[in-house]
């Protein structure tokens, strides 16, 4: 009882903080946020200290060097973090902002504005940014969030909250603005996801499938959220050599953690042959273990490919290797076995670009770059606070704007009903 009371008063402070934070003045937001970069600097010292202790410990558990990677801040990332805090600052304020506007016939002018979601609930594993990219989209959008982040980071993200807090204090704005969820407790997901008796309006998941399962499966409130990233490149008939060995070596091993990695190549037959030999060689010289079916096979030495590899988010570096037939061969594969994240084709022809792009339903759809663009911070959003690929209201990156709702001001003269 003692923790759903204490997590419910945690509630109730992001409620009203979050009524300040609308009501503030958009160059009050903004200059919050230029001052969480700068705290952010400040404070490396005790970040990056209290990130060691939680890389140590992960460590001593035996965790994986993916964990880890996803995990670990250095000077370097942690100046990142930062430096997305100020162009998330420079990004026009969405509160507000008129989407759409019309007059009716009998008068009546009507408009559409954005206005802050209200609540953000995130919870989230490992990625200790998290928390400084998701305060910042947040703060942005007039928004007020709890933050609860795995046991794993818990000293790294509790140092950043202490660095945002500041900031919003120093800015004359609600600390409670940013909270961060003090227990390490199971049960304060379970109470995040009941929605904190109405305090939170909608939950963002990042982190393992089975989190995102659980999130989705028990929420009582909108959840955005990607279940898994089973992303592809396709290679197309048309695709020049030297771009289809570059993209797809830095889709799968730039940074095989991210959930923008590509787990499936997939190759056109008409030029597998000369083409998918040299694709392995490079990826093989990187680390990468190749599982293909019995086409890729016979062209390159590799695994054999089981059913389920076409289905697995390795978030390691494993690609699995389907020849295709063709453009429509390599939709009808993305459709049947893709989670609708991200996909890339390969192309010099034009209009079998188009008509991948056109055809393959998922969040984001590339041609001639790779899957780890599927980055809020690459779209010029700042930062994201995740990748959702659900249908209803946001999809891709959550930026700020995706952290807005809308509602209908209506002007009128006197007009009554007839």
């Amino acid at each position: 009882m003692s923790l759903e009371k204490d997590m419910n008063a945690l509630g109730q402070r992001a409620r009203a903080a979050a009524k300040h934070v609308r009501e503030a003045s958009a160059d009050a937001r903004t200059a919050a946020l230029h001052d969480m970069a700068r705290r952010l600097r400040e404070a490396a010292p005790a970040i990056l200290a209290a990130n060691a202790d939680d890389v140590a410990r992960a460590r001593a558990g035996g965790q994986t060097e993916a964990f880890i990677d996803r995990l670990a801040l250095d000077a370097s990332r942690l100046e990142t973090v930062a430096r997305g805090v100020e162009i998330i600052a420079a990004q026009p304020d969405p509160v507000g902002a008129t989407t759409a506007e019309w007059t009716r016939p009998n008068g009546l002018k009507i408009a559409r504005l954005r206005t802050p979601i209200g609540v953000i609930g995130m919870i989230f594993e490992s990625r200790p940014n998290v928390a400084a990219d998701a305060s910042a989209l947040s703060l942005r959008a007039g928004n007020a969030i709890i933050l609860r982040g795995g046991a794993d980071s818990a000293k790294t993200v509790a140092a950043i909250g202490e660095a945002l807090r500041a900031a919003l204090d120093e800015a004359g704005l609600p600390p409670d603005a940013v909270q961060i969820v003090p227990t390490s407790d199971r049960a304060a997901v379970g109470l995040m996801l009941s929605g904190l008796g109405g305090a939170i309006d909608v939950i963002i998941p990042r982190g393992g499938k089975s989190l995102v399962a659980r999130v989705q499966e028990e929420a009582r409130v909108p959840v955005f959220a990607h279940l898994e990233g089973v992303c592809h490149t396709y290679v197309h008939a048309s695709a020049d050599a030297r771009k289809a060995i570059d993209i797809t070596v830095n889709a799968k091993m730039r940074r095989v953690s991210v959930c923008g990695a590509t787990e499936t190549l997939l190759i056109d037959r008409a030029i597998a042959p000369a083409l998918l030999p040299r694709i392995a060689a490079a990826l093989s010289e990187k680390g990468c273990e190749l599982r293909g079916d019995d086409e890729a096979r016979a062209l390159a030495p590799m695994n054999a490919a089981s059913e389920e590899d076409w289905r697995t988010e390795y978030l390691a570096p494993i690609l699995s290797v389907r020849v295709v037939a063709g453009i429509d061969g390599a939709i009808q594969h993305i459709a049947t076995y893709g989670s609708q994240h991200t996909e890339s084709i390969v192309a010099e022809d034009q209009e079998a670009a188009e008509k991948f792009l056109r055809e393959v339903d998922s969040a984001i759809v590339l041609h001639n770059a790779s899957t780890q663009f599927a980055d809020g911070g690459e779209f010029g959003f700042g930062g994201e606070i995740g990748i959702a690929t659900g249908r209803l209201h946001a999809r891709g990156p959550v930026g700020a704007e995706q952290l807005t709702t809308f509602k209908y001001v209506v002007r009128g003269a006197g007009q009554t009903r007839p």
